[in-house]
């Protein structure tokens, strides 16, 4: 049921930064019996958003009985998730959360999930989204890797993750959403999320700035581990304000958000509502027409996307109440076949589809305006507001016309590097050559790893990437991380995994491996063992036997070698060559 608007908001009182209820009789702009919020006022009558949790509040004093969120059955409005985040923020900043503590938020998508993150903005911390799908050694790598002191999750999935939380020394607190169970480990609090919800209104913590970082987002390498982009309240608020800029959000808009949290992109469909008050409607789903589904009840009027979830939908049919209803469509997260973008402008004659590229360094990068897609199907488009893309060759000079060069980004949306990484942080996050003479310190921008061109209108065309990562069905995976499960299962003495070119996914993963000895070189055996280790879309989707893989004189597998050597020919036999 959703909650009386203000029944939140009045808890709110007389303390430094609480909102206020004003008749706005002072001749600001304010409709009358508005609330307003005095710390995020310049001047009266225009709010301010500096920060990220203001996204929330500033709307909930423009529009306090505005619809917010829907998860199922329950529904708040702007008031009401004001309310609830103002309260968390306070029980979390009760149970001892510092400035800069990070809270680890490992939740399917869920009104719990939602508020969570954005207490934690407000409390002054920075909160860790956990994709959901991830097994128990992933997840608790993330939380030792960032020093989580904070868990939200359920008690399901706490309970899986069971004996695996025992090398994440930092974490003395775990917060469920339902019933606690006991202490899985000596030390470990456990308590229930009603407590935060009860507690007093934080007015927030009155030393934050937009400098400040809030968010830590893990996104997989190309070697190793998976890497936390940290993430600042400036880099999400002017990405905010700069998707909702050219999508054209307004009130009016309803959004379906199906994308985990975990990934910005699926993250942005939160900021970008609640910047211009739009409505968002949760949903896990489990088959493609859940989605149809959802968007014909809740008249949705924007939908975001990754390919292999655009082609299937490519196939459905489309209820008449989608079609007229759904303003807009956004792809990002790898490139959409020509033969889907055709699909879906034919079911889809009066929306707007918007194709994008972006990096979970830098939000998002560039967009390709709808009127275009049919003249310019290939195109990522050209930079978003508040971005420079720049294409530069090895040496930071600048490329010419349809000369292929790294695509690098510049500007407030770069983000601030790789939590506790230096190493890939130097290699990702570098100075600009110099391009004001007498700039005493180098500006730093993102240098993506991809490879794209400018054509002489100074659109941009993908063209590749430089370096080993996957990126298969939106999500960025590190090879290294799937080989490190194949090598857990002893049936193999090696292994090397890698891209291989695939219409729908962008990328399947590959693996070319040896037989640990004694061990049948059996796919199916190896397979099933890996995916109890990995969620669905790190499981290879080919292996390919050799008796003995070809070594370096240092005895390292010749990783350039094998790909080298397999990878062309996986991909002619995909295409039928």
């Amino acid at each position: 049921m959703a909650e009386p608007a203000f029944s939140k908001l009045r808890q709110f009182a007389a303390p430094a930064g609480s909102p206020v209820y004003n008749p706005a009789t002072d001749g600001s702009a304010s409709p009358p019996g508005a609330w307003r919020y005095p710390y995020l006022e310049r001047t009266p009558g225009q709010p301010v958003t500096d920060l990220l949790h203001e996204l929330i509040m500033s709307t909930a004093g423009r529009a306090p009985d505005g619809a917010a969120l829907r998860d199922g059955r329950r529904e708040l409005s702007y008031a009401a998730l004001a309310g609830q985040v103002a309260s968390v923020a306070g029980g979390l900043q009760a149970a001892g959360l510092a400035r800069h503590g990070r809270v680890a938020v490992f939740l399917p998508k869920s009104l719990e999930n939602v508020v969570a993150m954005f207490a934690t903005a407000m409390a002054g911390g920075i909160f860790v989204p956990v994709n959901p799908l991830l097994k128990p050694a992933q997840v608790a790598y993330i939380l030792e890797d960032s020093g989580a002191e904070v868990l939200v999750t359920s008690t399901d999935r706490l309970l899986a993750l069971g004996d695996a939380l025992a090398g994440c020394a930092g974490l003395r607190t775990v917060v469920t959403v339902d019933a606690p169970p006991a202490p899985p480990l000596p030390g470990l609090r456990v308590i229930p999320w009603t407590e935060l919800a009860a507690a007093p209104a934080s007015g927030g913590h009155g030393a934050t700035l937009d400098d400040d970082v809030v968010s830590i987002f893990y996104t997989s390498g190309s070697t190793g581990r998976p890497k936390g982009v940290v993430l600042t309240h400036r880099n999400m608020v002017t990405g905010a304000k700069s998707v909702s800029t050219y999508l054209g959000n307004t009130p009016d808009d309803s959004l379906l958000a199906v994308l985990p949290f975990s990934f910005d992109y699926g993250f942005s469909q939160l900021s970008t509502a609640f910047r211009t008050g739009a409505r968002v409607v949760l949903l896990n789903y489990l088959v493609p027409n859940d989605v149809l589904r959802a968007a014909q009840k809740e008249r949705v009027t924007g939908l975001a996307g990754v390919p292999p979830l655009w082609i299937q939908l490519a196939g459905l049919d489309w209820p008449e109440a989608v079609r007229d209803n759904l303003r807009y469509i956004t792809n990002s997260g790898g490139k959409l076949p020509e033969a889907t973008i055709r699909a879906l402008r034919g079911k889809l004659p009066a929306t707007r589809v918007f194709l994008m590229y972006g990096l979970t360094e830098a939000f998002r990068s560039t967009y390709l305006p709808p009127e275009l897609v049919d003249e310019r199907p290939t195109s990522i488009g050209k930079a978003i507001p508040h971005a420079e893309i720049l294409v530069v060759r090895p040496d930071g000079t600048e490329c010419g016309p349809d000369e292929p060069g790294e695509l690098v980004h510049r500007g407030a949306l770069v983000g601030r590097g790789y939590w506790r990484d230096e190493e890939r942080t130097r290699e990702r996050f570098k100075p600009l050559p110099e391009r004001l003479a007498g700039m005493p310190l180098p500006e730093i921008a993102v240098w993506s790893g991809d490879l794209v061109r400018k054509d002489a209108d100074g659109f941009l065309y993908f063209v590749g990437r430089n370096d080993e990562l996957i990126k298969t069905s939106g999500y960025r995976v590190s090879p290294t991380e799937v080989e490190e499960a194949l090598y857990s299962t002893r049936l193999v003495s090696g292994a090397v995994a890698f891209g291989v070119a695939h219409e729908s996914l962008g990328q399947s993963i590959a693996v070319v491996a040896e037989a640990a000895p004694g061990e049948a070189a059996d796919s199916e055996r190896l397979l099933a063992e890996v995916r109890w280790q990995l969620p669905p879309f790190m499981v290879p989707a080919t292996v390919l036997w050799q008796e003995e893989l070809p070594r370096n004189p240092n005895g390292k597998l010749d990783r350039s070698g094998i790909i080298n050597r397999w990878r062309p020919q996986l991909e002619a036999a995909a295409d039928g060559r």
